[in-house]
């Protein structure tokens, strides 16, 4: 009887994490304006170090958060203010097996440290409109190369 319970309360437990898992999904993406967005957390390994998440557009910010996360808060918040492009590649050697062949990796430069962020090659033309809107008047440093490789 001892191993039915054993096994009961481990079923509850595996239940209780995945609801939890899809109630922090639900709460964070209430709002709409979701994208998919890897960014790369470690550079030990070249090509590695990726983790997969989604990204919420917030006035100024743009709020990330790990895909396999139970936290509520974002992991990474990038200021647009404070975030400059300098250079757009595409995947290489082992990232091209742990990402969309779609994707687009972004180099970036925030006010902390660089930043690479990975996204849909369709995601980066309202990822750039973001980021170069500013109020009127004002310039926008954003986007610090323009030798870019076709799309």
């Amino acid at each position: 009887m001892e191993i039915v319970e054993g096994i009961g309360i481990g079923i509850a437990v595996i239940l209780a994490a995945l609801l939890i898992l899809f109630v922090r999904r639900a709460l964070v993406t209430r709002s709409g304006g979701i994208i998919r967005l890897s960014v790369r957390v470690t550079t030990v390994l070249d090509g590695r170090g990726w983790s997969p998440g989604f990204a919420r557009f917030v006035g100024d910010q743009l709020r990330w958060y790990r895909m396999f996360s139970f936290a509520l808060r974002p992991k990474r918040v990038l200021s647009r203010k404070e975030l400059v492009v300098e250079r757009r590649r595409l995947p290489e050697g082992q990232e091209r097996l742990s990402m969309p062949s779609d994707w687009v990796i972004l180099r970036c430069t925030s006010q902390h440290a660089p930043v690479e962020i990975a996204m849909a090659r369709s995601t980066v033309t309202g990822f750039s409109s973001w980021l170069e809107a500013a109020p009127p008047g004002a310039a926008s440093p954003r986007m610090a190369s323009q030798d870019w490789p076709a799309a």
